[in-house]
């Protein structure tokens, strides 16, 4: 199988070479590129860090302010962004091994109504982390340490391979990488081969676009990267 990955580096090389062990083709393709930024952090105290993604850890790590931080208890929201928080000096690492939903549970259950949180994270955000916890009187103070600038054209090797018919599948992590491989797709003028293609979903909300456009999905049983590839 040929398999075209399009979530933002570093993240889609570590996938790429997960696959190539299993014995498929590999196309890399990032839809979205990272690029940190270093805003003023809110003002504390904070009694923990929640992490949405593994680009929000690695985002923080730059930040200036990101070490005054690292003495706090931190919550992810799986196990390679938990990895990560761990490797870039976070001591007390709780990975929630789900989606938002999962996370905004682990940290209710473990800190009290009045306590504040601060959540490093990107301009787009799948979930509403804050409203999760607005419930369990917890407050999420959000900092934007990282912008994704979503691509404007297919690679040429993406377009080769998907005109060519060599892509079978394509893995999809979030809602924003779908449509702007929808809209690349359609500049291309490719739109009939991505139909034949294998889309499989991270969750149904990823997979919303893709729905909206008619085409087919398979969506993980659960949200995180080794659900996604059993669907292979």
């Amino acid at each position: 199988m040929h398999i075209l990955v399009t979530r933002p580096e570093p993240a889609a090389s570590q996938t790429a070479e997960r696959l190539r062990k299993l014995g498929h083709g590999v196309t890399v393709d990032p839809m979205l590129r990272i690029a940190p930024t270093a805003p003023t952090l809110p003002e504390g105290p904070f009694d923990a860090v929640a992490f949405t993604s593994i680009n929000g850890v690695k985002a923080f790590a730059l930040h200036p302010q990101g070490p005054d931080f690292f003495h706090l208890p931190a919550f992810a929201v799986g196990p390679r962004t938990s990895k990560e928080a761990r490797a870039i000096g976070f001591a007390n690492v709780t990975d929630c091994d789900g989606d938002a939903s999962a996370l905004a549970g682990r940290i209710a259950g473990a800190l009290p109504a009045g306590a504040k949180v601060l959540n490093p994270a990107g301009e787009d955000r799948a979930a509403d982390l804050q409203a999760l916890l607005a419930a369990p009187g917890i407050t999420l103070e959000l900092a934007i340490v990282y912008a994704a600038q979503p691509a404007d054209a297919l690679s040429e090797e993406a377009r080769a391979a998907l005109a060519s018919g060599t892509v079978t599948a394509a893995l999809h992590l979030s809602q924003r990488t779908v449509k702007t491989l929808l809209a690349c797709v359609a500049a291309a003028g490719l739109n009939d081969r991505l139909i034949e293609v294998r889309q499989l979903c991270l969750s149904e909300q990823v997979a919303e676009p893709f729905v909206k456009a008619g085409l087919k999905v398979e969506v993980a049983t659960a949200p995180n990267e080794d659900a996604l590839l059993a669907l292979l």
